[in-house]
């Protein structure tokens, strides 16, 4: 019972949600559209089964006018059921899209914001994030509505042909075996403990069903991560010639698919086995509980079929769980993965390193300011610095000294960590990282990323790539493409340069962000930045000896693994000029 409560509370919390947003009123419309057809399609069950009756009657009787008379109702019953069937295919997958797209852009926006995404990249809490908003966000909906619509359904018919059911089977009594007692409506008790038993039964069989759903949904979604990684880094591979490790791998990911299919088909097998058993036996199951009824002349054929009618339509009314048995299992993987998603999205580290924009201020400041890596360990502890405007700083050190934490700490997206960073309220400010990103789009919206709103003109983006040794590009602006795919590291990191030039930020801050030059481009990329941002200060993040001549101040950040470090400033540099 607890598992239960737990299984209705969780889907309650994913599910209510959006009957309470802005778009209730159309909701909960088509919910109730959804709910009302699903009761006319059984109140023309019942009618189906009372006309049974009477149809089955007068062929016993011979009756020909009466026979005319219910093909005639029939017709009018089955244009009835198409109206509602088709109103029932519509109604019901329009809410579920509508659903889908405010559930999808109230995952995204809960994972985009407070960079939710970088902080569970950075801790690995939940896997595969991808897949839980494309795919689980879709068949929460789908096994939702299927699921509920279905329950009402079978509560109404249980309800409904429960009592026809009492009305037809009439008392049984158990004189014949030496009991002096009568069970009134006996069918429906017979139809009760059928389907009791069947729901336990089936539940033994299939629970399994619950955790070896979620594992298939983690396998498929490893196994399509893989795939992706494969095509996104076709030249390294190439390169490494590290086809067999990639065929290795990727073997290695689907045998987890396989196997766990393989667990899931067996487990299915025996599941549809009992299902198709329990469903076949209560074909004939009431006919011989009726029959002796029949042939001593108590009931006529018509009610005969009537009532085995009824008995099924109550036999599958209560043995909905049997019968969804699989879709309740993954709706339970389902709703753990978008749980695990939500509770991820939510967690944020005891202490944070916070941006502060103040008025008035000229410099950015750095005050009491704490590094620390995921597992705790200190990089940095109360280091306070001002960046001083219109002073470019040089930062080195060497590989893991913690640089490119420093530089994620300075852009607020460092979560491990405390203290405070202050900037002028207003200022522009740009962070280059090593790698640059670049959405897929058109070359003109690279450059002008992430001021998708930047008046600059084709002229001003050409003169930019021009500046940075990407002067061939200048005639390909509306060209869309996976430009990451089209331009090499060094070509990437040119067209970010070419970025902040159009940015024109107030500071810019870089890491590594030249690595990928040789030593001239980057010279030439430096030249270009100083000549064209001159009111911009700023701060790199380097290894290269030949990068200070265009900075003012040397810090050196020194640190032992697993030690804290220090930052030290270096005198001696001589700024270039232009």
């Amino acid at each position: 019972m607890k598992r239960v409560g737990s299984f209705v509370g969780d889907w309650w919390r994913l599910v209510i949600p959006y009957f309470k947003s802005e778009e209730w009123p159309v909701a909960i419309a088509l919910l109730i559209g959804a709910i009302l057809l699903t009761f006319g399609g059984v109140g023309l069950e019942v009618l189906f089964n009372d006309w049974n009756r009477r149809f089955y009657d007068s062929i016993q009787n011979k009756n020909e006018a009466v026979f005319w008379r219910e093909i005639i109702y029939f017709s009018w019953l089955a244009a009835l059921f198409i109206v509602v069937f088709v109103a029932r295919a519509v109604v019901s997958p329009y809410l579920r899209l509508r659903w889908r797209r405010w559930l999808t852009r109230r995952y995204l926006s809960h994972w985009l914001d407070d960079r939710g995404y970088y902080r569970i990249e950075l801790t690995r809490t939940v896997d595969n994030v991808d897949q839980r908003i494309a795919e689980d966000l879709n068949y929460l909906g789908q096994y939702t509505m299927t699921l509920m619509l279905g329950l009402l359904s079978a509560v109404a018919t249980l309800i409904s042909f429960l009592f026809i059911l009492w009305q037809l089977s009439g008392p049984l009594s158990l004189a014949s075996i030496g009991l002096d007692v009568t069970i009134p409506g006996y069918m429906a008790w017979v139809c009760l403990i059928y389907a009791t038993v069947g729901t336990y039964l089936a539940n033994i069989v299939g629970r399994r069903l619950i955790s070896l759903n979620f594992l298939r949904q983690r396998y498929e979604a490893n196994f399509r991560f893989s795939l992706v990684r494969v095509r996104e880094n076709a030249e390294g591979i190439a390169l490494y010639h590290g086809e067999a490790r990639e065929a290795e791998s990727l073997n290695a990911r689907f045998i987890d698919v396989f196997n766990n299919g393989f667990r899931v088909l067996m487990t299915q097998a025996q599941l549809a086995f009992y299902q198709s058993g329990y469903a076949q036996l209560a074909v004939v199951f009431p006919y011989v509980v009726t029959a002796p009824r029949f042939f001593a002349g108590a009931i006529t054929f018509g009610i005969m079929t009537q009532t085995a009618s009824a008995f099924g339509q109550v036999q599958s009314a209560l043995s909905f769980f049997i019968d969804n048995y699989t879709s309740l299992a993954e709706l339970r993987a389902v709703m753990d993965r978008l749980k695990g998603l939500q509770v991820a999205s939510d967690e944020k580290p005891a202490t944070a390193i916070e941006i502060e924009p103040r008025p008035g201020l000229t410099d950015v400041a750095v005050d009491d300011l704490t590094l620390s890596l995921p597992t705790g360990q200190a990089l940095l502890k109360h280091v306070t610095l001002p960046f001083r405007k219109g002073h470019s700083v040089l930062v080195q050190g060497a590989s893991g000294s913690g640089k490119s934490t420093l530089f994620r700490a300075l852009a607020g997206i460092w979560p491990f960590g405390s203290g405070h960073v202050r900037v002028p309220e207003g200022a522009r400010v740009l962070f280059l990282p090593q790698k640059p990103y670049i959405p897929i789009g058109s070359l003109r919206d690279a450059v002008k990323y992430p001021d998708e709103q930047s008046a600059a003109s084709d002229d001003e983006i050409a003169e930019a790539l021009r500046a940075v040794q990407l002067g061939h590009l200048t005639d390909r602006l509306d060209e869309v493409t996976h430009w990451n795919n089209v331009l090499s590291g060094g070509e990437q990191q040119r067209l970010a340069a070419a970025r902040a030039i159009i940015y024109r930020p107030d500071w810019l801050f870089m890491d590594e962000a030249t690595a990928s030059l040789d030593e001239a481009a980057e010279a030439t990329v430096y030249e270009a930045l100083r000549k064209r941002l001159p009111g911009t200060t700023m701060i790199s993040i380097g290894h290269r000896p030949t990068l200070r001549k265009w900075h003012d101040t040397l810090l050196e950040l020194k640190r032992e693994p697993g030690k804290v470090g220090t930052l030290v400033e270096l005198p001696g540099l001589t700024p270039a000029t232009g």
